[in-house]
């Protein structure tokens, strides 16, 4: 969709808001990383995340998964996360000072060789993570050593800022892919070259298969699965877990997930990611609308 195809006041209401969000992008790029970072992390945990109201949403969402959570918790939990938040899309806004971060480290987990050797062997790779700690680092940290990997993602509704997000996730590696028929096409082409994708899988879809996520229904997409299943694709769990210096990044590979069924792989993925936000809980996106009313199947008499 193009701007002229939207009615003048939404198009007006958007256009104000990319010059806000992208006015506080360029200030932080002025700074020094090491500024920008925390900076944007506590703008947003202090000024956009209330304004937006996500204190509400997060406190919501705990009380449905995590009810016995201590309200000290909660209460650090409505700051932490937004303030991981901001300093993750800076860090992706940052490029090549982002990238150098990265380049010292020593990656974790078995899951690691794992890609080497499906890489030695031509076999195509899918880093699974969620929207937790930054979820770019993966994709920026193995792109420096096997060069292309691609990524999809979810255009933004703002369609003045969607073309500022496309062109920085751009910066970290290429191909990405819309999220949409024809991305996956595109994607689908990409993966069976013997490629590597990294794709995050913790969102909502209306369509998706009634799993679970900290013990609640989560419709989760199942499409991951099925393609993996089809290019016999490895598919590897993997996570940039913030430090609390607020900077630096433990990169963890998880063992390959077993290909077994759709659902049970589904599955598996999920419970990777809760493991690792019940770990570090102020790390993953908790204003998700990750878990929505949804209703089963009516049953045939």
């Amino acid at each position: 969709m193009e701007p002229r195809d939207l009615p003048l006041g939404r198009r007006t209401r958007m256009y104000l808001a990319h010059l806000a969000q992208s006015g506080i992008v360029r200030l932080a790029l002025a700074l020094p990383y090491k500024v920008r970072v925390p900076l944007t992390g506590w703008l947003v945990a202090n000024v956009v995340g209330p304004l937006a109201g996500w204190p509400k949403r997060i406190r919501e969402n705990l009380a449905l998964v995590w009810p016995d959570m201590a309200p000290d918790e909660v209460r650090r939990l409505t700051r932490a996360v937004p303030d991981n938040a901001g300093r993750t899309l800076i860090e992706i806004y940052s490029g090549e000072d982002f990238k150098k971060r990265l380049s010292d480290i020593t990656p974790e987990g078995p899951g690691w060789d794992a890609l080497v050797q499906a890489q030695d062997e031509g076999h195509p790779v899918f880093l699974i993570s969620g929207h937790f700690g930054n979820y770019d680092a993966v994709r920026a940290f193995v792109a420096q050593r096997y060069g292309q990997v691609g990524g999809l993602y979810r255009p933004l509704n703002n369609i003045y800022f969607n073309r500022q997000y496309v062109k920085a996730i751009a910066q970290t590696s290429e191909p990405v892919f819309p999220r949409g028929r024809r991305g996956l096409a595109e994607m689908m082409k990409f993966t069976r070259q013997g490629n590597i994708m990294a794709l995050l899988t913790d969102q909502h879809f209306d369509n998706g298969a009634p799993l679970t996520f900290f013990g609640e229904t989560a419709l989760t997409a199942l499409s991951i699965p099925n393609m993996a299943l089809r290019l016999n694709a490895v598919v590897i769990p993997c996570y940039g877990i913030r430090q609390p210096d607020g900077l630096s990044f433990r990169l963890l590979f998880e063992a390959p997930i077993p290909h077994t069924t759709e659902e049970d792989m589904g599955q598996r993925i999920n419970d990777s990611l809760e493991a690792q936000v019940r770990q570090h809980p102020g790390l993953w996106l908790w204003i998700h609308r990750r878990w929505k009313p949804w209703r089963a199947p009516e049953s045939a008499d």
